[in-house]
């Protein structure tokens, strides 16, 4: 993702720097670990091994398991969807340059995906790089791609866009701002570092340079790794644990419900996703107004742990059936995590992947904050859709939530060696 490329503004000669792979390479050298004698310890051993090779930069065992995580790009899937969801990520959409067609947009796409790959290798941008991540290792960057309804069309490739990419209903929750929602192009960067993933942003718009112009960008976060004493579901910015009835890979259905099989339609749509963005603000004042016991009755869920109100832990079965002295049900049936139940939906599931954010606060002080929902699913007909439309019908966290802006991009399959993103639509 990031480099230790020569600084240009350095009297410092090229052959002396050190790429950030190589960086990684020595710390796995010089066997030292922070987790060795303390942080004081390790700092000074490191930086009395790393100085030779590394000079000023940031000593090569100060790399942590958490910096050297790298992601491949060349995979099955898209890098991005299958991975846990990163500390840092920016969703940004794009609309292509007036003028601008298939050519153009082909182009683009092989010059996003080199980009890519250098940066998932923990290499310096191809051109111009920032140094924004120079002493950083990977830290699990990822970059996706994705087509949006209208890109089809300012392509010339109508004929290829597929049915499921028809724009979303609306939905009676739904306060869309035009500006913030759809775009021809989206991009998805995650990463376990900040400088990293902003590094990967920029790097990415500027090698859009004037085929396309950005037509939204928003920032999120999740807890980083390592941060709670124990593995564990994320949480929101409610405080509820969040994504607890994600399907799970081991499930027989998992790559059914996520992914478009190979023979499936569109053919260039093969090992692909279609990814539902939605930037979800939270009422948080009036949430935080709510006692502890009607949060929870309204997610159905024990705030503390996850677990459901039918008792047991975060994973237990949640028991619909259960009843309360009054001969009333346990879970409310208005209960956001009763409602979205694959088999309250026909069977309707969808990988979610989001991250929280905060926007500043409006004149009252108000927080704009909230859920920048990414969901995973073969088909969002299938998928995101049922679930939304029980959700608008009944669900009581929806006064306390706000949909402002919506997307729904077709995300090909990964990109095989030698290959770019979206290779087999635009030169099929």
């Amino acid at each position: 993702m990031h480099d230790l490329m020569h600084d240009p503004a350095s009297t410092e000669e090229p052959a002396r720097t050190v790429s950030r792979r190589r960086l990684l390479g020595t710390a796995g050298a010089t066997g030292l670990a922070l987790g060795v004698g303390g942080a004081a310890a390790g700092y000074a051993a490191g930086h009395t091994a790393a100085a030779g090779a590394a000079g000023d930069h940031a000593p090569a065992a100060l790399l942590s398991s958490l910096g050297t995580n790298r992601a491949k790009f060349h995979v099955k899937h898209q890098p991005g969807i299958l991975q846990a969801a990163q500390a840092h990520g920016h969703l940004v959409a794009f609309d292509l340059a007036p003028g601008g067609g298939r050519t153009e947009a082909a182009a683009l796409l092989r010059r996003w995906s080199a980009v890519a790959e250098r940066l998932m290798a923990g290499d310096p941008a191809p051109h111009q790089d920032t140094g924004v991540a120079r002493d950083a290792g990977p830290s699990g960057l990822t970059v996706t791609f994705g087509f949006g309804h209208s890109f089809f069309a300012r392509t010339g490739l109508e004929k290829q866009r597929p049915a499921a990419l028809d724009p979303l209903p609306e939905f009676s929750s739904d306060r869309l701002e035009k500006a913030r929602s759809n775009g021809d192009l989206w991009v998805q960067i995650g990463a376990d570092d900040g400088p990293v993933a902003f590094h990967a942003l920029r790097a990415v718009q500027k090698e859009a340079g004037t085929a396309a112009r950005v037509r939204w960008h928003m920032s999120g976060f999740n807890r980083s790794p390592g941060a709670t004493a124990r593995t564990m579901s994320v949480r929101n910015l409610m405080g509820q644990v969040d994504g607890t009835n994600n399907p799970k890979p081991a499930e027989p259905d998992f790559q059914g419900r996520v992914f478009v099989p190979s023979g499936g339609e569109p053919a260039w749509m093969a090992h692909g996703s279609y990814a539902v963005v939605r930037r979800i603000r939270m009422l948080l004042d009036d949430w935080e107004q709510l006692p502890l016991r009607d949060q929870e009755a309204v997610i159905g869920r024990r705030k503390s742990d996850g677990a459901p109100l039918s008792g047991g832990t975060e994973t237990t079965e949640m028991d619909l059936e259960k009843t309360d002295a009054s001969g009333g049900p346990v879970v409310p049936m208005n209960a956001h995590a009763r409602i979205t139940r694959p088999d309250q939906n026909g069977g309707a599931a969808m990988l979610r992947r989001s991250f929280s954010y905060h926007d500043g606060f409006a004149d009252d002080g108000a927080p704009d904050a909230g859920l920048l929902f990414v969901s995973w699913q073969a088909d969002p007909l299938r998928g995101f859709v049922p679930v939304q439309r029980k959700l608008d019908r009944g669900d009581a966290l929806s006064a306390f939530i706000r949909h402002e802006a919506s997307g729904l991009f077709a995300v090909p399959g990964g990109a095989s060696q030698g290959e770019y993103v979206g290779q087999a639509l635009l030169e099929g």
